[in-house]
């Protein structure tokens, strides 16, 4: 059921991914769908391997920081650049490294609460955070993130009797990284299904 509910996220975000492409060539400076863009990427870096993983988060902050430069105050695509730098210091195994990720992080996701004190998502994500680089140590003393595929669906999910042992550190990784993606996968759903109503009429052709 798992594997099949991944599969299907898998297919929604790779779907969301292709349809905020095609708008970004029609409108690139709809910081929304900038803002969507990054967080179908954010979420479709979890089926990746470790190096492709970071190479989709590092797409998806390019694109949340362009919709930061269409509107610097969009909190989503704020909270969602911090989601992106403390997933991507999880996949760092040089603390110090994964500590600037974290700053960044933390930078970021202040300035969504900023923007929208009473959103408790955004406050807790700066609250732990401030925990992140502890679990971090945690996390890399169990092996790291490195010794798994980022998603279930790889050729790995196959080798049943290698799963039992690496069960736990598994565990303490979607712990630690869980809230990340949970909450991103909310924001992205909300996002697209606000997309599906048309709040304005287009614009009209040049």
């Amino acid at each position: 059921m798992d594997m099949q509910s991944d599969f299907d996220r898998l297919l929604f975000f790779e779907h969301a991914r292709k349809a905020a492409e095609a708008t970004y060539a029609k409108n690139p400076l709809d910081a929304d769908n900038l803002t969507r863009w990054g967080g179908a990427l954010l979420e479709l870096a979890q089926f990746q391997s470790v190096s492709d993983s970071k190479q989709m988060l590092q797409d998806a902050i390019s694109k949340l920081e362009e919709a930061l430069s269409v509107d610097p105050k969009k909190h989503d695509a704020l909270w969602c650049i911090g989601n992106a730098h403390t997933s991507y210091a999880f996949l760092t195994p040089d603390p110090d490294e994964a500590r600037v990720y974290f700053d960044k992080a933390t930078q970021f996701f202040q300035r969504a609460v900023d923007e929208q004190p009473e959103n408790e998502l955004y406050r807790k994500s700066l609250e732990l955070t401030a925990k992140a680089p502890e679990l971090h140590v945690e996390v890399h003393k169990h092996g790291g993130l490195g010794q798994q595929a980022m998603g279930a669906a790889g050729p790995s999910a196959a080798s049943s009797s290698k799963t039992s042992k690496k069960k736990m550190s598994s565990d303490l990784k979607y712990d630690v990284i869980g809230w990340v993606i949970l909450a991103v996968g909310i924001v992205a759903w909300v996002g697209f299904a606000k997309s599906q109503i048309p709040t304005a009429p287009p614009p009209p052709p040049r």
